[in-house]
């Protein structure tokens, strides 16, 4: 190893040790053992006391080699010149400090010298001087006690006249106003009043006594005035507080005071309120103003309150929150009566406005959290209130559709009109709420700017559930189910009708425009009007298109179908009328088509006259018997059609039915019952195939003669004659015209049926009639 590897800093090192072993040499100091430093001996031992010179030149001349050790001797030699240098400076540097450490001494040495002589001369000058004072006193003495005595019976007389003078003295006070010096001077005879007041001074204290009751009165004056400042009154009070006057009564009073002052503030409010709105004939601006001088002049009150009743911010705090409480109170109940979104913001506007004013007098009464508080419920009352009175408006629609059928209005095409008011009503004021609430959203109101994202929830929230209320009130109008939490007014004066079927045909072609075409445009815009909220409208499950979609497709089917149930439960009570009146086996030869016929056909005028009004025509065409196949025909009655008709034997009439049974078996079933479209054939041919099948079953339950039998021939003929154009699938509705006129075959005694051309007389005599009736009317 050469001594390039020794580092750089090891000179400083030896330095420091010698240094420091020079200085403060401790041979006690703990060293390794030899064993321990031959054993791990290494070139630095050589500035360690257990150095060994054999040692460490055996482990040098083993580490290094000859070029290694002569540049070993040339640093050691240059080392040790050095550490001579420095001993050197050492030497000299100490050298120095004792010398002039030693002429310091000296000095001193010379400058003490002398100095206890002067000691001893200042000494007997004290004591000389003490000497002289102990005369003077002992000769002044009495003098000094005399001069006392003297100055103690001149305070005590002014203290007499001051007591003797106080009456004029507070009288020149009262005159001056200068209460705060008149309560110092009495306060300040009080202690000669309780101990000679009832004797040597009752004049002067009865006298001050009178003038502090009117200094007092004159207090109470300045406490209760409005026109003094506020340090003023403070004052007044903190002096009343020193003539021990009971000031919680002032308090009490003054609280009252504000608490009027809160009520008549309210009253002017309400002003403000119907002015705002126009109601009034006062100017918008002129009564803001005067509201907002109002509320300055109670926070200024509520401000020398105050401070001059510190421990009385709880009550301020109260007060100051019942205002912002008054406030939404007004708010809520005009929002009942409902108020526009422009009138909904002046009012808060008016309301942030006045918690401000207070919020800088009462900062610690936490008005502001309070306020957006109060907001919070009167902004999600409004928009439940207006989602409310959209509800009640279209109920207002409906009701015409009752008016119209009691004669109430009377209009051509009442549903068609009713159903155009549902509509609008229904669109616009969906958009009218839409617009309402986007007013608010983009008022600059710091009241309504913590509410954005919330009232674009409530939105959402108000239109799911307007539309799933919307769906029970259908309901409950049909007379499908009736709910006890359903609000009452809707629709007062229907519930305790029957459902009216047109109401309940309206309300199926209703629940279809809202379904195909009200939803998918109030989607659109509530997409647009959730656009600037946090959550946005992809985000936000409040408002579900598709299930309100999916619910109103559903109450329409169901709403179709109670329409058509209803009009055949009417129809049914004219077929049970007609069939369970007559004795059948009795029944006379038919000489004309039966008038419950016109019965019937009026029901399905008027069927028609309803559901053309409101329901869209038919796109597919209607299904003649020359566009069916062959099983449209009935089995039963090709039998019936043919000359066989004729005959007069009851035998081969009744093996005619046999072999109708016979090929009916032999013949592809007719599919009569399809699914109910919205269009006007759909509804029609419906209606006509259920009384149809049901007017089968009234037959089959009778037991005809033959003259019966050939008056349902008869009836049936001309029912085929007068439906064949008004139904969609006139091969179905021949059908089943022909199994009634097969059953009451099958339920005849003597099933011989009439001829063709007497069928076709009588079925002409009565279409003459009726044409001659029409044009009567």
């Amino acid at each position: 190893m050469g001594v390039d590897d020794v580092p750089m800093d090891d000179k400083a090192k030896r330095m420091r040790d010698l240094l420091s072993s020079f200085y403060s040499p401790d041979p006690s100091s703990p060293s390794k053992t030899p064993n321990a430093s031959s054993r791990f001996a290494t070139l630095d031992t050589i500035n360690t006391t257990t150095f060994d010179v054999d040692q460490y030149m055996n482990l040098l001349v083993q580490k290094s080699n000859l070029e290694g050790l002569l540049q070993r001797h040339v640093d050691m030699a240059a080392e040790i010149k050095n550490l001579d240098t420095d001993l050197q400076m050492l030497v000299y540097e100490n050298y120095n400090k004792f010398v002039s450490a030693t002429d310091a001494i000296k000095r001193m040495k010379n400058n003490i010298v002398g100095m206890e002589t002067n000691m001893e001369q200042l000494l007997e000058k004290i004591m000389s001087v003490q000497s002289r004072s102990d005369g003077v006193n002992t000769s002044l003495f009495e003098k000094r006690e005399h001069i006392e005595k003297l100055h103690r019976t001149r305070n005590l007389l002014r203290k007499v006249q001051f007591i003797y003078d106080l009456p004029a003295t507070l009288a020149k006070c009262i005159k001056s106003e200068a209460y705060a010096d008149a309560v110092k001077y009495y306060i300040g005879a009080m202690p000669i009043f309780k101990i000679y007041g009832d004797s040597s001074f009752l004049d002067c204290k009865r006298a001050s006594e009178e003038a502090i009751a009117i200094i007092i009165k004159a207090l109470q004056g300045k406490v209760f005035s409005d026109s003094e400042s506020i340090q003023a009154r403070a004052e007044a009070v903190m002096l009343l507080k020193q003539l021990d006057f009971p000031v919680n009564n002032l308090k009490e009073q003054l609280f009252e005071k504000l608490e009027q002052f809160l009520v008549d503030l309210h009253l002017e409010y309400k002003e403000i309120r119907y002015a705002s709105s126009g109601l009034g004939g006062i100017p918008v601006s002129a009564s803001s103003s005067v509201h907002e001088a109002s509320i300055r002049e109670f926070a200024e009150a509520v401000r020398a309150y105050r401070v001059i009743f510190p421990d009385s911010e709880q009550q301020l705090f109260r007060l100051a929150k019942e205002l912002a409480t008054k406030h939404f109170e007004a708010t809520k109940q005009h929002i009942k009566k409902q108020v526009s979104s422009t009138d909904l913001v002046a009012m808060l506007r008016v309301s942030w406005t006045d918690v401000l004013l207070m919020d800088e007098v009462l900062p610690e009464a936490g008005l502001r959290d309070f306020t957006f508080e109060a907001a919070h419920d009167a902004i999600k009352q409004y928009v439940a209130c207006r989602f409310s009175h959209l509800l009640l408006d279209i109920s207002d629609a409906l009701v015409k559709v009752h008016d119209n059928q009691k004669g109430v209005i009377e209009e051509e095409y009442p549903l068609q009109s009713a159903l155009e008011t549902s509509k609008k009503a229904l669109v616009q004021g969906s958009m009218g709420a839409l617009l309402d609430s986007r007013r608010l959203l983009d008022e600059n109101l710091e009241v309504l700017s913590s509410l954005t994202d919330l009232i674009i929830e409530w939105v959402q929230e108000g239109f799911q559930d307007f539309f799933r209320k919307l769906n029970d009130h259908f309901f409950m109008l049909s007379g499908k189910k009736y709910s006890a939490n359903q609000d009452l007014t809707f629709g007062e004066g229907m519930q305790g009708d029957k459902a009216l079927p047109k109401l309940v045909l309206l309300l199926a072609q209703l629940s279809v425009f809202i379904e195909q075409s009200a939803i998918t445009r109030i989607t659109e815009e509530i997409s647009s009007f959730s656009g600037g909220g946090t959550r946005g409208y992809e985000n936000s499950s409040a408002f579900i298109p598709a299930e309100i979609c999916r619910i109103f497709r559903s109450a329409g089917e169901e709403l179709l179908q109670h329409y058509i149930s209803l009009k055949t439960q009417k129809i049914l009570i004219v077929l049970k009328k007609r069939f369970t009146t007559p004795n059948w086996v009795k029944h006379k030869e038919p000489r004309e088509v039966h008038m419950f016929v016109d019965l019937l056909l009026q029901e399905l005028d008027t069927i028609l006259n309803e559901v053309k009004q409101i329901l869209p025509e038919g796109l597919q065409p209607k299904h003649r018997r020359t566009d069916s196949n062959g099983s449209t025909t009935s089995s039963r009655s090709n039998p019936l059609r043919d000359d066989r008709l004729v005959r007069s034997n009851t035998q081969k009439a009744r093996s005619q039915l046999l072999e109708s049974h016979l090929a009916k078996l032999f013949k592809q079933k007719m599919e009569i019952f399809t699914k109910v479209e919205h269009t006007q054939e759909s509804v029609i041919t419906t209606i006509i195939k259920l009384f149809l099948k049901s007017l089968q079953e009234f037959v089959r339950l009778q037991t005809f003669n033959r003259s019966g039998f050939q008056q349902i021939q008869l009836d049936i003929h001309f029912l085929k004659t007068t439906l064949k154009d008004t139904a969609e699938d006139e091969a179905a509705v021949d059908f089943l015209l022909d199994e009634v006129i097969v059953a009451a075959a099958e339920r005849c005694l003597d099933p011989i049926p009439l001829e063709p051309a007497i069928l076709d007389r009588l079925t002409q005599a009565k279409l003459a009639k009726n044409s001659d009736q029409s044009t009567t009317s």
